[in-house]
């Protein structure tokens, strides 16, 4: 055998072994207690109008975020949805809400850096107290609905952390386009809600929570 070809022969071995610690690392993925569940909920028009005004630099594709929890030895998603409010949702069916043509869900996981894991127990007591709180469909900045990233904010703002050590930043929300008029697709949401767009007002959302530097991604169902 020349050494052409034990190099081509030793190089396709690497690959194959690289390739298949990767796949073991992924088979051995394990959620744990408050990881955060970042999910590309779809193509509808609301969803892809939410993407569009909160994109950032990093993430681009997030409109939906909840947060683990395991109860009686099953796994769930302390959330906020559309028509049901605050709920628990098993981790399953959480997952098999949004998949892409492939049959993957479109969810990553971002675990919180470790000053703030003392932190998660009240969070998710926090989100379990409210279950079936309506969703706020408005995204105001208050306590008698909620949207995701709103819910998942104030399971650590509710708590004794300084304004400055929440690991999630809130900033004016837009629903306008590039020309900074207001997107078609927000107007007509609004309208048929007899409500005025709220541009301007504090808030949050998923792609601004997926650039925390307080949390790190660790896993994507997308490529199991």
């Amino acid at each position: 055998m020349n050494s052409i070809l034990k190099q081509t022969c030793i190089l396709l071995i690497f690959s194959i072994v690289v390739l298949s610690c990767n796949d073991k690392q992924n088979n051995n993925f394990k959620i744990k207690q408050g990881d955060l569940l970042f999910q590309n909920t779809g193509t509808s028009e609301i969803d892809i109008a939410i993407k569009d005004v909160t994109a950032t630099s990093f993430s681009k594709n997030y409109s939906h975020v909840g947060m683990a929890m395991q109860k009686d030895q099953k796994w769930f998603v302390v959330e906020a949805i559309p028509k049901e409010g605050i709920c628990q949702t098993p981790l399953i069916k959480f997952l098999n809400r949004s998949k892409n043509k492939f049959n993957k869900p479109q969810t990553t996981v971002a675990r919180l850096d470790s000053y703030y894991q003392p932190y998660i127990s009240n969070a998710i007591a926090y989100g379990i107290k409210r279950i079936n709180t309506p969703y706020d469909e408005i995204f105001l900045w208050d306590d008698d609905s909620y949207y995701c990233s709103e819910l998942v904010y104030k399971m650590f703002s509710s708590q004794d952390l300084a304004a400055d050590s929440i690991p999630f930043l809130t900033h004016p929300m837009t629903f306008n386009d590039s020309t900074g008029n207001p997107m078609p697709s927000w107007v007509t949401y609004y309208e048929t809600r007899n409500q005025p767009i709220p541009e301007g007002i504090e808030g949050t959302n998923p792609n601004l929570m997926a650039s925390s530097p307080h949390i790190k991604f660790i896993h994507d169902y997308e490529n199991e």
